[in-house]
């Protein structure tokens, strides 16, 4: 696996180890400000869960290099998993990390995907896909 790719991987790692510790700490208010309101359980407890997630995901990507195209899914998953906490913050217009306004909301919403394919990337989890499914076609 490249330098850069590696450099890409344990990036994504600290950010996510430290948005969780922000789910759970600092930043604990503007996470609420993403839990679905349909979402049929307490706002505190999915802020908190999903910082725990985020840490332990993190931690994966920084530590089980060995597993990281299977972390690499797993990352991309929660990413799509949480993105509809995105859409409802912009549906809702609520301000918070300084989205402040429907375009800034709209960005956010662009980079979820951006996210999914740091995810996919940076662990080499599309190329194993793409060279597995090469390999089962030849077949």
């Amino acid at each position: 696996m490249g330098v850069v790719r590696t450099l890409a991987r344990w990036l994504l790692g600290a950010a996510l180890v430290f948005a969780g510790v922000g789910h759970l700490t600092f930043a604990r208010q503007s996470f609420v400000a993403q839990v679905p309101q349909w979402l049929p359980l307490p706002v505190d407890f999915v802020v908190l869960a999903s910082g725990v997630v985020e840490i332990l995901l993190g931690l994966s990507l920084l530590l089980l290099g060995r597993y990281r195209v299977v972390v690499g899914w797993v990352v991309a998953a929660f990413f799509v998993a949480v993105f509809p906490g995105n859409i409802e913050q912009f549906i809702r217009g609520t301000d918070a990390f300084g989205l402040d306004s429907d375009v800034a909301r709209a960005v956010r919403l662009v980079f979820q995907p951006v996210l999914v394919i740091w995810a996919l990337w940076s662990t080499g989890a599309w190329r194993a896909w793409r060279e597995r499914r090469h390999r089962d076609s030849a077949h």
